[in-house]
């Protein structure tokens, strides 16, 4: 291989995983939690939007510099937007069990929210978690994967494949809505909690968020 088809190779994986998605999946987040209004909340309704926007932030520098430092900076806030959905979502439920009657709107809009703030979330966790980070996985010498994709699979045919943010936002979707991966599957046991702590919490939202809002639309 020549020199320059080297550079090609590099110029490529290099180019697999950008970290603008990551960013606009937060920013979708966080214009999501502002947006809605109406919502029944029963802690302040700056917190969600706060750690959002750090998380933000954090990416942001991210893109900048990649270090040990970084990561860990990032897992942090990522942890905070996630504890800080997961109160969200306790306290609601709390509020439906001391609440015989609500507007049925209102809560769908707040259980809507929490549901797509799930979704986005996870997925930027796993983009950041699998196989030491979007960085990492930008190289050819890349790290132990954390979940494994239909692609790689030598039997499709498929060469080179790098997962890139939209196929960790399809995984989180799937997890949500299905409750268990469908075609790509967890490797390792820290994939394999978070997955189902996500599902956990969508299916918490669905059963008990989302069923009793629709149940009083109209009341």
């Amino acid at each position: 291989m020549s020199p320059g088809d080297a550079d090609e190779v590099v110029e490529a994986f290099e180019r697999t995983d950008p970290h603008w998605p990551a960013q606009l999946a937060i920013l979708g987040a966080l214009v999501l939690h502002i947006a809605l209004p109406d919502r029944v909340t029963v802690i302040p309704d700056w917190i969600v939007p706060v750690v959002e926007a750090l998380l933000l932030v954090a990416l942001i520098v991210a893109h900048q510099r990649e270090s040990p430092r970084r990561r860990a900076v990032a897992f942090t806030v990522i942890g905070l937007v996630v504890a800080a959905n997961a109160v969200a979502l306790g306290a609601l439920i709390n509020y439906l069990l001391d609440h015989k009657t609500g507007h049925g709107d209102q809560l769908m809009l707040s259980g809507v929210d929490i549901f797509v703030t799930g979704i986005l979330i996870f997925a930027v966790l796993f983009w950041e978690l699998d196989r030491g980070g979007p960085d990492r996985r930008s190289t050819p010498a890349e790290g132990r994967p954390d979940f494994f994709f239909q692609p790689m699979d030598p039997a499709t045919g498929v060469r080179d494949f790098r997962p890139g943010f939209v196929d960790y936002l399809y995984l989180s979707f799937t997890n949500t809505v299905a409750f268990s991966p469908t075609d790509t599957m967890p490797l390792t046991a820290r994939a394999k909690m978070l997955m189902l702590v996500e599902a956990a919490g969508a299916l918490a939202t669905a059963a008990v968020v989302l069923s009793r809002a629709v149940g009083l639309l109209g009341t």
